[in-house]
């Protein structure tokens, strides 16, 4: 059994040290820098640390054993993670996250230029993924065969929050489409949350093209399913419990699945209801409420649920037969178990 709290212990030991570090270098260079590096602590302090644990259980899959070296390479994964959040926050203009300020509401809050501040974090966090990467102590070679994969990783990524504004800018035009929202968090999510952390892993670990086959097989479900309980989070979500709103999505009209099934499935006057409100960035809750009971009454809600459960059930039968460490297969059904299947 995969001792999950333990590791995340040590990853967040790797990145509190990075933290310390850096405050110590930014207010080395400069004390008005102090904001900046109280940022950088206040957003790697948070997280399950699932992506460092699929880069983990890829090197582990590989047949690699545990080291240090490991835990501060799968480290980098929280780095590309906080890096993407606060991007994702800014476009957004989401105020929480884990229950506290995101990056650019702390920044104004404090007075300052919010979304300028966020902004240089946020590319200052994928800088130090790079940089705890590389001098994560193992072998040179290792780390030369993963340059193409971060390279995808990063390109994959940014098409998938590019495509989401595009689609989310022209939700005046036409109906959010299933396939469309699918294909976003294809991208977004299931690459960069589980596909590509389990490929760098297993190709440090000098894995096999059969494991990273896998692999894929895995993480793409199970990363659409990860983006799906999101979506419903984000609607349904107690925002006590899930430390964010639960009307971001409906204010912005995010092109969710959720909302593209709700919108195929209304009539007329339900249409008319979700073009009235959806969008609306001064939605209320009460408002917001009228959008959840239609979700609930057409059927989009279960759908997508199904939808989840389906995904989660692919992505454990890829496991069955894949060429890996019973061990780590035990601990990959597992992270599937929890990943995807977060209370609302």
């Amino acid at each position: 059994m995969h001792d999950h709290t333990g590791f995340k212990e040590r990853i967040d030991e790797v990145l509190v040290r990075l933290a310390d570090d850096e405050e110590r270098a930014l207010l080395g260079l400069h004390a008005e820098l102090t904001p900046l590096s109280e940022q950088l602590r206040r957003s790697l302090a948070q997280g399950k640390r699932i992506r460092a644990a699929f880069l983990y259980w890829g090197w582990r899959a590989a047949g690699q054993p545990d080291c240090e070296g490991v835990i501060r390479a799968a480290a980098a994964m929280e780095l590309v993670h906080a890096a993407a959040c606060t991007h994702d926050d800014i476009i957004d203009d989401s105020r929480m996250r884990h229950g506290q300020l995101t990056a650019h509401a702390a920044f104004a809050a404090n007075g300052q230029r919010s979304t300028a501040l966020a902004m240089i974090l946020g590319d200052l966090l994928m800088g130090y993924a790079g940089h705890v990467f590389t001098s994560c102590g193992l072998p040179g070679a290792y780390l030369a065969r993963t340059v193409p994969l971060w390279s995808t990783l990063l390109r994959e990524t940014m098409a998938g929050e590019f495509l989401e504004v595009l689609r989310t800018e022209a939700r005046a035009d036409r109906e959010p489409l299933v396939a469309e929202s699918l294909e976003v968090a294809r991208f977004k999510t299931a690459k960069y949350t589980v596909e590509r952390p389990l490929h760098l892993g297993a190709t440090l670990g000098g894995g096999s093209g059969a494991l990273l086959d896998a692999f894929s097989g895995y993480g793409l479900p199970l990363g659409e399913a990860f983006q799906l309980r999101d979506d419903l989070l984000g609607t349904f979500g107690d925002p006590a419990r899930t430390g964010k709103s639960n009307l971001d999505d409906l204010r912005d009209a995010k092109p969710t699945a959720l909302l593209a099934l709700t919108v195929a499935a209304a009539g007329p006057d339900d249409r008319r209801l979700l073009a009235k409100l959806v969008g609306n960035p001064e939605l209320c809750e009460e408002e917001a409420s009228s959008v959840r009971e239609l979700m609930e009454r057409c059927g989009a809600r279960q759908r997508v649920e199904d939808m989840i459960r389906e995904r989660i059930g692919r992505a454990e039968a890829a496991l069955i037969l894949s060429p890996m460490p019973a061990e780590a297969r035990s601990a990959l059904k597992g992270l599937a178990a929890t990943a995807a299947d977060r209370s609302l």
